[in-house]
């Protein structure tokens, strides 16, 4: 492919120019150098530890606008030499964070599928999950709250009703996500996304009806990245810091219902586990294994509920979590659920203004602006009737990506409805957290897997 530039350049310079030289001259040494690579790594591959250098070259794949920050420049994305891409781009200019939140959302529903039978979906934000979920029917009342009706929601694919819970478990956090699912994308689904704030998604495939609708989303310009289902990444993964490179084993472990059953500590036994804690532990654990750690997630009828990413503190996770437990569960509150808003609204302002309701700590201006979207002025949520119809929470799942410290995780927990806890043990104040499990009646997995995820 290079006789065209050299021919132009003799025709243009009467020979060829000292800049064109240099680059032929860096391709056949490239050429060469990927050779003696090819075979280097695969004496490195053989040796593993013992190897005396570890070769890796790399295939400039395609320009990024930016890497994470608009001065970071030039970026760009590369693939392994001999290997391909684990994506293929369909639609739009992806960059180089929605690249990584890609890549982590599709393994999570990839894992979710394989783990639990059910379609997976997942609300990617800065590399961690805003919600996740698997395909299970959705009660009336969490209709009302997704503003969806009953009839609608029972004629739902399981792609489109596992992506329509993943995006409700925290819809402000989910606003301008990536999302990934881990099914064949259909017109159910590519409506529900068309609706929504969102840069992409990430499938391993497409109707051509689902494809045309998300073409068409933000002008054009929505990202649509096809997964290879023949994709396999190497055992070992490297990166790069501050001149340090970092290697290990890719965290490939797989979550099953066997690390949720073998090992329950509390009374009872694994016969006090039913099946649906079971399937939420495997989702919430799942979850938190592509979360920033620390992290702890919440889950209740197979979707997350409550997410909490990147604290230094175990029981910030969870504080901060159970908090978006306590609104999602107060967005099915009647008074919630009664707003009453003026023509014209849309739907984000709509999401928002719910949860601002529910928190109810209003500035005056803020206050101001946000009576202006009701006919009516609304009644204040009182801390009372928050605090009654929270006491009515049950049946939710905590997972912790690494063992609980201290018996305050499990107290704070229980206030936000958990009956089911699933975390890897192995900590010298496990006995005095199983106990506290037992105090709330709550019933503990140890899964023995730590799940950190940076």
């Amino acid at each position: 492919d290079q006789y065209d530039d050299v021919k132009a350049c003799i025709e243009a310079n009467g020979g060829t120019t000292l800049s064109l030289r240099k680059k032929c001259a860096a391709r056949a040494f490239s050429l060469s150098a990927a050779y003696d690579s090819a075979i280097a790594s695969w004496f490195t591959k053989e040796l593993g530890e013992e190897s005396p250098v570890v070769t890796r070259v790399y295939k400039p794949e395609f320009p990024l606008k930016y890497g994470c920050n608009p001065q970071q420049k030039p970026a760009r994305i590369l693939s392994l030499l001999n290997t391909n891409l684990p994506f293929t781009v369909l639609n739009g200019t992806p960059g180089y964070i929605n690249l990584l939140d890609a890549a982590n959302a599709w393994l999570l529903v990839k894992e979710l599928r394989e783990a639990t039978g059910l379609a997976a979906a997942s609300s990617f934000k800065h590399v961690s999950p805003a919600g996740a979920a698997v395909a299970v029917p959705l009660k009336d009342v969490e209709c009302a709250a997704y503003e969806v009706t009953p009839e609608a929601a029972a004629k739902l694919t399981p792609s489109a009703l596992a992506y329509l819970r993943a995006r409700n478990a925290d819809p402000m956090c989910s606003f301008g996500d990536y999302a990934a699912v881990s099914d064949i994308v259909d017109e159910d689904t590519a409506m529900i996304l068309k609706k929504e704030v969102s840069d992409g998604i990430v499938a391993p495939g497409y109707t051509p009806e689902a494809l045309a609708i998300l073409k068409s989303k933000k002008g054009g310009k929505f990202i649509v990245l096809e997964a290879k289902a023949d994709f396999v990444p190497d055992s070992v993964e490297y990166r790069e810091v501050y001149g340090m490179t970092f290697s290990q084993k890719r965290n490939d472990v797989v979550i099953t219902k066997e690390h949720m059953t073998k090992k329950v500590v509390t009374k009872g036994g694994v016969d006090a586990l039913p099946d649906a804690a079971v399937r939420d532990m495997i989702v919430a654990s799942i979850c938190v294994k592509y979360t920033q750690s620390n992290s702890v997630g919440f889950a209740k009828d197979g979707m997350m509920v409550g997410v909490g990413a990147g604290q230094q503190s175990r029981v910030d996770c969870v504080k901060l979590a159970g908090r978006k437990v306590s609104t999602w569960y107060l967005r099915q509150h009647p008074k919630v659920l009664g707003l009453k808003f003026k023509q014209g609204v849309k739907r984000q302002d709509r999401v928002n203004a719910r949860v601002r309701y529910i928190e109810g700590d209003f500035t005056d201006e803020e206050r101001t602006r946000w009576e202006a979207q009701f006919d009516t002025i609304p009644e204040p949520l009182t801390t009372s009737e928050k605090e009654e119809f929270m006491a009515k929470a049950t049946g939710v799942t905590i997972s912790s990506d690494a063992f609980f410290p201290f018996r305050d995780s499990i107290d704070h927990a229980s206030k936000v409805g958990v009956s089911f806890v699933a975390q890897p043990g192995g900590s010298v104040q496990d006995p005095q957290v199983t106990t506290c499990c037992d105090d709330y009646g709550m019933v503990m997995s140890m899964t023995g897997v730590r799940l950190f995820h940076h």
